[in-house]
Order: C-alpha cells, then sequence, then structure tokens
C-alpha cells in the first residue's frame, strides 16, 4: 500500500517573491534567521502574484516582539474595501530564544536587523532575516574592486583553456 507524501511536487522549489539585492552591498551580514509572517488574506494573494519590495524595509525588536517595517506590498487587484494597507507594519514569528539572542546582539553593537528575502515554503510566506554591521564606502569600493579582479582573472583562464584545446 503505497503512503501519500505531503509537501507537494516532488523536487519543488521554495519559489522567491523578493530579494533585496542592495542590503548585501550596504551592509555585512553576520547571521540569518528565517522567520514566518503575519499576513492578512490579501496580502498574500498579492504576494503570490509577486508583487512585494524589499528596498528600505527593516526589523525591530519591540516589547520582545519581532515587526517588519517599510516592507511594500500592493493592494491586490482583485480586492475590494478589504484591501490592505501597503506599507503597514507586520509581525514576525521566531522562537522566544532566537528573539532574545536578537535582542541582545543588536542593543551591544552598531548592528541591524535587514530582511533579505520572501518566499513561499510549504505554502507559507518566510522571510530571511539578517543580523547585519554597515560597511563604509572604503569597505563597497574594496568589494567591486576585488569582484572585478576575480572577472577577470577567470575570463584569462577561459581564454587560456580554449587557447590549450583549440
Amino acid at each position: 500500500m503505497a503512503t501519500k507524501k505531503k509537501g507537494g511536487k516532488k523536487g519543488a522549489q521554495n519559489p522567491t517573491i523578493a530579494t533585496n539585492r542592495k542590503a548585501r552591498h550596504d551592509y555585512n551580514i553576520l547571521d540569518t534567521y528565517e522567520c514566518g509572517i503575519v499576513l492578512v488574506g490579501t496580502e498574500i494573494k498579492s504576494l503570490r502574484e509577486g508583487k512585494a519590495s524589499l528596498v528600505d524595509s527593516y526589523a525591530t525588536i519591540d516589547d520582545g516582539e519581532v515587526w517588519l517595517r517599510n516592507l511594500h506590498i500592493p493592494e491586490y487587484s482583485y480586492g475590494s474595501w478589504t484591501n490592505h494597507s501597503p506599507k503597514r507594519t507586520r509581525k514576525l514569528l521566531l522562537h522566544r530564544r532566537e528573539i532574545d539572542s536578537l535582542q541582545g546582539k543588536v542593543r551591544d553593537g552598531n548592528k541591524t536587523l535587514v530582511p533579505l528575502k520572501l518566499y513561499l515554503k510549504d505554502g507559507r510566506l518566510k522571510v530571511e532575516l539578517g543580523l547585519a554591521a554597515g560597511k563604509q564606502d572604503y569597505d563597497k569600493r574594496q568589494d567591486l574592486k576585488r569582484r572585478a579582479e576575480e572577472r577577470d582573472i577567470t575570463r584569462e583562464l577561459g581564454r587560456r583553456i580554449k587557447g590549450i584545446k583549440g
């Protein structure tokens, strides 16, 4: 007798709805956390259409709860008077020990909580939250220089390999 597996299709990917590419440029990501998020009905419908923006969003810890601020989820196109406010504050779901740990790290140093990615996992929306320390301008320039050098090296190696084979 065959048993039916839970969790959808075999090898199903977690579809990414939105990423915050600017965060990895502006911050050094020290640690990441996967959190749930509390939404209303029209928000998840709008997100399933693939509409969201993580630009300028951040998380705060208030009274032992983590809140995501400035996440822009546009109004649902087929919604009516029940539509949500696009930039409302949304609660993130983490374990108590994770919240306490994050609160200590944010309070101690010059660190912030930045959302890195929104994605669906088993039909539920998840937020990848990063504990981040800000980069200085010279750090950003060093990263750009290092990437350009690596790109040049791989390009040159590719040419040499083609020259040997050809």
